[in-house]
């Protein structure tokens, strides 16, 4: 082995040719720095996107010898001798492997020790009436973060920040990086750097790429701090809180790609312990040690919690009521709150013990800067997660809160920039040890963690940038992969005259329940927009299931008493058979080497083309008619099977199937039988189907969309507003306000469609939506304070959902009601209808009528009819059910419309009703339906035509089945 002074020398020539920038030192841990030393010569790499190790520049380490040699020459072909120059080979890559661990370690501990070496970079990022400034650490992607009132103190924050890394770490900065702000290029920065001999380095105008890494974390910590602020409905102003968590968690949560470690590890030496760690925005209760509280007040005050302390171990909340961020250990939270946190005090038994340090909001214009100074000779993690918490934790009411400041830094100038993500991902070669064996952790979230390392969190917008990901990569092969299992296609030279069809790599994060990345899904879609029909496909239609058949399924069930399961199959186009001769290109980054100008044939179908869905239906269809499956001959997605006195029963949506029995050996079976011809993911019991949360309990089952409707809440700014009983007033006169002020017609959209889709599960915001639906060609403000008021009426009313429960008899019935010319403009009716099976809701309607009807009788007679085509299409559909029905009740509070459903008497009153109105008669006479009078009062769809008072909404709520489970 080479003697410490030789070995000096040689580090010092290697760092030489790094500064002119002659090679690239790969940072790679834990490095055996003696085994790397008995490579007799050794090539350094560079890394390219393309991930292709090219030689740059051949380096001599020395055998075991008193004297040090350093050569540096081009690695060629040429027959040199072997240990003065190599080429590149299987060995060659193994000794480049080693001295990049040599140099990385070179890098980290003997030149740090020598304090000759670290590497800064600065940004200045402009945010609402501050400026944030970030600094990050290149080798470990440690991050700073500084709130500046002005641009002008940059200089100054650099200063104390220089002083106090160089104390802490014994390291000498030399190397500055930054853009060309002129808070880094002036006179006193020039002056400062030429004092202490540090390089500064500007990237080149309108080229933020050569500032990569600081540029990527300032786009990763304000997504984060945008997505937390929206999470919880966070005041804006505090922005600055969240930026500086983001930084916090980051520093302990993302690993750092190359090196296998969090940068909190590599900065500090040490594993940080994160069981501190809250939800940021979460409700919590701090101990209100105010001297004026007496025995019987309140022994908390309410909070949002927003971020650690920097200067002790305390938890930093911000209380609404008096719009001040204060400093505390004694801190309950209630994580599991998912809602804004409401102003006021608590009742919360909280210990006493801690002081609370209390700092006032200013406005934005004279805001200081938040973070506080620390001592320049402290851990940057003992301010909270330091080495006393490894042992001692605060209590279960605040554990152990690190925290940082945050700053990033850019690479040299000759590297290609790094694509920095949030958490970095690693192929399963990079695992140290079986990825299989459990995780052993003190703490849940260190699982998680480790969970994350293996996912992207970012989604890439194009082949380019998912390139640079290894773990999407993985996900394009395993793709293709099941092209190659399901033998979609071949490769073949482009016959002459065809045209072929590009292709494209669209990159989506599949998430849980909650909202966690769980696998990074990679499809193939073809360019389907350049076929051309009658060349390159036919007939396009496939059906798919309809919301009240999912319904009427759900009631049966809950009906029934049997449960229902949901699967799901995986890369479902594939499978279907397509008839037209169709190629497409080869897919991008997968191209073949030795036939680039050949094409795919496709035999089966590919997501993108025109008739993939219908050719997977008729995949899926023929392979069930062949197992004993009877098709419904009303709803095609239904599929059914007999044995003896059971049902099995199959509702299929493209890809996604729903299915049970009762007898749960024939559901069992249809599972086993699917796995046996399609690759499929079992999802066990049906929880979460088209967006509507599906809850089956022994006694029924409770369809809402709770969370849903909390991200309309967020999404349209309501989570301050009152929420109201009603979704609209009883004398509330809505028009096209010709003269009203316009407003955002995308907006107005957007909430509608949004509220049209809760509709799903809410018939109680039924009539309100469709209403202000009829004005979305020119919304005005009126308009626009409509909606507005649904949404506070939906805020106070988020966990309502429909209860399916037992019958003793499965009945079906329906209602049927109008107004009368209720439409201030056109004087058209609106017709309100709805359908019960065994006692549950499946179906309810708010249409404005086509007609102009002449009296409330032809209004009404109009509505009947609507809701008998509807009545008459579920009697199709449930004889699939072997479910049978004569004279279905229609309930009609209007004595005319029911005598002339019965009566095919003509009079001023009905001589002009039109021919297909009458339908009604016929069916009357066949005794399929029934008009039955039924009282006002208890007229249910009454709900559907108009604006009614709070107390007559609220019991016609009810009678709809609308309930609020409690867990």
């Amino acid at each position: 082995m080479p003697m410490d002074d030789d070995l000096d020398e040689l580090v010092k020539e290697v760092f030489n040719e790094y500064n002119r920038g002659n090679i690239y030192v790969h940072p790679l841990s834990k490095a055996s720095v003696g085994e790397a030393l008995t490579s007799s010569s050794i090539t350094t790499p560079i890394s390219t996107q393309t991930q292709e190790v090219v030689p740059k520049v051949a380096i001599e380490a020395p055998k075991v010898t008193n004297e040090v040699q350093l050569n540096s020459s081009l690695c060629s072909d040429s027959d040199s001798d072997s240990e003065t120059s190599l080429c590149l080979n299987d060995d060659t890559n193994s000794q480049i492997d080693r001295l990049n661990d040599y140099l990385d370690e070179s890098l980290k501990t003997i030149v740090s020790q020598k304090g000759k070496i670290s590497l800064l970079t600065a940004k200045v990022n402009d945010l609402e009436a501050l400026v944030s400034k970030y600094k990050v650490d290149d080798y470990s992607r440690f991050t700073w973060v500084f709130f500046l009132a002005h641009k002008e103190e940059a200089f100054d924050y650099f200063v104390k920040f220089s002083n106090r890394v160089e104390n802490e770490k014994w390291l000498k900065i030399f190397r500055i990086r930054s853009d060309h702000g002129r808070e880094f290029e002036n006179a006193k920065f020039d002056e400062l750097c030429i004092e202490k001999g540090y390089k500064q380095e500007f990237s080149a105008p309108r080229t933020s790429q050569q500032n990569g890494v600081v540029e990527r974390k300032n786009r990763t910590l304000q997504e984060l701090a945008r997505s937390m602020l929206h999470e919880f409905a966070v005041p804006k102003f505090l922005w600055a809180e969240a930026v500086n968590t983001a930084c916090h968690v980051v520093n302990r949560a993302c690993i750092r790609s190359k090196l296998k470690k969090i940068p909190f590890e590599l900065w500090v030496g040490r594993t940080p312990n994160i069981s501190y760690f809250r939800v940021f925005g979460s409700k919590c209760f701090v101990l209100d040690e105010s001297p004026k509280v007496t025995k019987f007040d309140a022994k908390s005050l309410t909070g949002i919690f927003v971020g650690y302390s920097n200067t002790s171990k305390a938890y930093r909340v911000y209380l609404p009521t008096s719009r001040v961020v204060i400093e505390s250990i004694n801190v309950k939270f209630n994580e599991n709150a998912n809602e804004k946190t409401e102003e006021g005090n608590s009742i919360v038994d909280i210990q006493d013990g801690a002081t609370t340090q209390e700092i006032e909001f200013q406005p934005k214009d004279e805001l200081p800067p938040v973070i506080l100074e620390e001592p320049l000779n402290r851990d940057d993690d003992n301010l909270i997660g330091g080495e006393n918490h490894e042992e001692n934790t605060i209590d279960t009411t605040q554990d152990e809160t690190p925290h940082d400041e945050t700053h990033p830094i850019p690479q040299p100038v000759h590297e290609p920039p790094e694509v920095l993500r949030e958490v970095s991902s690693h192929p399963l070669s990079n695992v140290i040890g079986d990825p299989r064996e459990g995780v052993r952790t003190r703490s849940g979230l260190n699982q998680m963690i480790g969970h994350f390392a293996f996912v992207s969190q970012l989604e890439p917008k194009s082949f380019k940038e998912a390139n640079v990901d290894p773990n999407w990569i993985v996900a394009m092969q395993e793709e293709l992969n099941q092209f190659e299992r399901n033998q979609v296609w071949e490769l073949v030279p482009l016959p002459s005259g065809k045209q072929v069809i590009g292709t494209k790599w669209v990159c989506r994060n599949k998430l849980d329940e909650i909202g966690n990345v769980v696998r990074n899904k990679a499809r193939l879609v073809a360019q389907g927009f350049k076929q051309q029909e009658g060349i390159d496909f036919e007939k396009t239609f496939a059906p798919v299931a309809r919301l009240e058949s999912i319904r009427m399924l759900l009631a049966y069930a809950a009906n029934k008493g049997f449960t229902l399961f949901q699967m799901d199959v995986k890369s479902a186009f594939l499978n279907g058979w397509i008839n037209e001769e169709v190629y497409v290109q080869q897919p991008p980054g997968f191209v073949d080497h030795f036939n680039p100008d050949y094409v795919f044939k496709l035999h089966k179908a590919l997501y993108g083309l025109k008739q993939a869905p219908r050719a997977w239906y008729g995949r899926l269809c023929t392979f069930l008619l062949d197992n004993s499956f009877a098709r419904g001959k009303m709803d095609t997605t239904l599929f059914t099977k007999k044995r003896d006195d059971h049902l099995l029963l199959v509702q299929i949506y493209v890809d996604d199937i729903i299915f049970g029995s009762t007898n749960a050996t024939l559901a069992q079976e249809f599972s086993s039988l699917m796995s046996s011809e399609f690759e499929m993911s079992m999802m066990g019991e049906l929880n979460f189907f088209l967006g509507l949360q599906i809850k089956q309990l022994q006694d029924g089952i409770f369809i809402s969309q709770i969370k849903y409707a909390k991200e309309l809440i967020k999404k349209f700014g309501v989570e301050d507003s009152k929420s109201l009983d009603t979704p609209m007033g009883k004398s509330a006169n809505i028009d096209a306000d010709e003269k009203g002020k316009p407003m955002d017609i995308t907006l107005y959209r957007g909430i509608i469609g949004s509220l049209l889709y809760l509709t799903a599960s809410r018939p109680d915001i039924m009539y309100a939506v469709c209403l202000c639906a009829r004005y979305q060609a020119n919304p005005k403000d009126s308009h626009h304070k409509a909606v507005k008021r649904i949404l506070r009426y939906v805020k106070g009313t988020q966990s309502l959902g429909l209860w399916y429960g037992k019958q003793t008899e499965l009945d079906l019935v329906g209602y049927t009601d109008s107004d009368f010319a209720g439409d201030r403009m056109d004087r058209k009716s609106t017709s309100g209808t709805c359908q019960f099976l065994g006692g549950s809701l499946v179906s309810w309607s708010s249409r404005k009528q086509t007609p102009v009807a002449l009296s409330t009788a032809e209004a009404e007679y109009v509505a009947a009819g609507s809701c008998c085509t509807q009545l008459l299409w579920m009697m199709q559909t449930l004889r699939d059910y072997e479910l049978k029905f004569q004279k279905v009740p229609i309930l009609c509070d209007n004595t005319s419309a029911i005598l002339i459903s019965k009566n095919p008497v003509l009079h001023s009153r009905t001589k002009h009703i039109e021919i297909r109105h009458h339908f009604i008669r016929d069916h009357v006479e066949k005794g399929d339906v029934e008009l039955v009078h039924v009282d006002t009062k208890e007229q249910i769809a009454d709900i559907f035509t108009k604006p009614l008072p709070t107390q007559q909404h609220l019991e016609l709520r009810f009678k709809l089945g609308m309930l609020e489970l409690k867990d």
